[in-house]
């Protein structure tokens, strides 16, 4: 039986959360840190790290959390800074707008 979560997930996504998992695996691994000693550091529970690891997911808090534990958390904030994409550089000196809404939208 499928589980919701393959149901629901956009494949792009699931195949992130792999990709991410084995990241964080590797990081870990380089960092020579058992699942224990990251998880603790990290402030989650093993099976949180595990289910991470896996490519099941995980909060982003704790997504966030074990990024600092290995010590790549300023890394992975850096990769969703709006200005260090094109589009961010090409508007940095618009006006952000306080909501967005489409048109015609009620």
């Amino acid at each position: 039986m499928a589980t919701r979560t393959s149901q629901v997930t956009p494949l792009p996504v699931r195949r992130a959360l792999t990709r991410m998992g084995q990241d964080i695996a590797t990081w870990r691994k380089l960092r020579r840190l058992t699942m224990a000693e990251t998880a603790d550091r990290a402030g989650v529970s093993v099976s949180t790290l595990a289910r991470l690891e896996g490519g099941k997911g995980a909060s982003l808090e704790h997504t966030l959390a074990v990024a600092r534990a290995l010590g790549v958390l300023d890394s992975l904030a850096h990769a969703v800074d709006p200005y260090e994409s094109d589009l961010g550089r090409a508007r940095a000196d618009e006006a952000l707008p306080t909501r967005v809404r489409r048109s015609g939208a009620r």
